[in-house]
């Protein structure tokens, strides 16, 4: 079986690892070490692990592949952001990036190479969806981020879980998580677990443009993570023209599920909006926000845009974006903006990996 096709070891459960082992004359505590190794060491290769006797290695080898995301390229930004282009074991690209702010160091990741959605401002949109990322692959981000912050001025082990740089983690990356919402929820269940990284689901963020039959799943899992709409137009009208997903499920179908999933969590909602110049930013488009956030207590994230080439969006102009923020906070609401980063490399989403993309074809 050893070879391209082979089943991928971290798709097993720890039970079936348990039964491959016993249907293999092996004793069954060797699964309990593969476990670990997988998930709380990170190992990426079945000779790193050095506990396990080496014919034992060879067996695993014989019958299963490692399919890892490995860094094939680092950009590091002046301002201390850090984007890494991940190759797959398919020759697929994903992106993970590392933000370093003064309260926090977060790790934003992807859940898809891709993403099948297609939103005019997002650079991921325009490569289109490939495939679902797997567990393993999500969690070699972490990882890679993690390992990538080391060493970076200004970044260091105070903020670690077990040692690590980051503090938080955002699937806010690649692709539309609850269209891969197993693996994403698996990964964060290995993320926080004692066996794997052991972070605080308290410090993951998933971030949606709003599915309604999966936000309504997720409220009935009882997450211990957060939840973020990616809103960035509060009424259908201008929501069309963005994001081509809201024709299907408009705004209505939304706000329901988030009604459904704070009553059935008691969590806060946070509301992310990009703010584009002459489209989105007015006083007026400040007012609909502020009637779509009624519905439910909410935190709202103002955010800065890092423009895409043949998008046709633009940044909106500071004087513009004061005047936007001043009408929510006149009103009481909880609102926080988020500076662009990384504005000297391919900052914004899908731009490292379209071109790393282009060079390998």
């Amino acid at each position: 079986m050893n070879g391209e096709f082979s089943p991928d070891i971290r798709a097993l459960t720890k039970e079936e690892l348990d039964h491959f082992f016993v249907q293999h004359g092996e004793k069954k505590f060797r699964a309990g070490q593969v476990f670990e190794w997988l998930w709380q060491k990170s190992c990426r290769s079945f000779d790193e692990m050095t506990n396990i006797q080496k014919n034992t290695r060879l067996l695993l080898s014989n019958h299963f592949s490692f399919h890892t995301a490995n860094a094939d390229n680092h950009q590091r930004s002046s301002d201390g952001t850090i984007k890494i282009a991940f190759r797959l074991h398919d020759g697929l690209v994903v992106e993970g990036v590392l933000i370093p702010s003064d309260e926090r160091i977060t790790a934003c990741i992807s859940s898809q190479a891709g993403c099948a959605l297609g939103c005019k401002f997002c650079a991921t949109g325009q490569l289109g969806f490939k495939r679902n990322l797997s567990v393993g692959e999500i969690l070699d981000q972490v990882t890679g981020i993690r390992d990538a912050g080391y060493g970076t001025p200004g970044i260091g082990p105070h903020f670690a879980d077990r040692g690590s740089c980051i503090s938080n983690i955002v699937f806010m990356g690649m692709g539309e998580p609850f269209l891969n919402y197993g693996n994403v929820k698996s990964a964060v269940e290995k993320i926080t677990s004692e066996n794997g990284l052991g972070m605080s689901p308290q410090r993951i963020t998933i971030s949606s443009v709003g599915i309604p039959k999966m936000i309504k799943q997720m409220a009935d899992d009882d997450p211990k993570y957060h939840f973020a709409l990616s809103l960035h137009a509060a009424t259908d009208a201008k929501r069309d023209q963005i994001i081509p997903f809201n024709l299907k499920h408009p705004l209505k179908e939304i706000v329901e599920s988030l009604k459904y999933y704070h009553l059935k969590t008691g969590k806060r909602i946070t509301i992310e909006y990009i703010l584009f110049g002459n489209f989105n930013d007015s006083v007026a488009d400040a007012k609909d926000l502020a009637v779509f956030c009624r519905n439910f207590p909410v935190k709202i994230n103002i955010i800065e845009y890092n423009p895409v080439k043949e998008s046709g969006f633009i940044k909106s102009t500071p004087e513009t974006t004061t005047a936007f923020l001043a009408f929510l906070e006149k009103r009481n609401m909880v609102v926080n903006v988020r500076k662009s980063r990384g504005k000297d490399i391919d900052a914004a989403c899908g731009q490292l990996a379209g071109n790393k993309l282009k060079i390998k074809n």
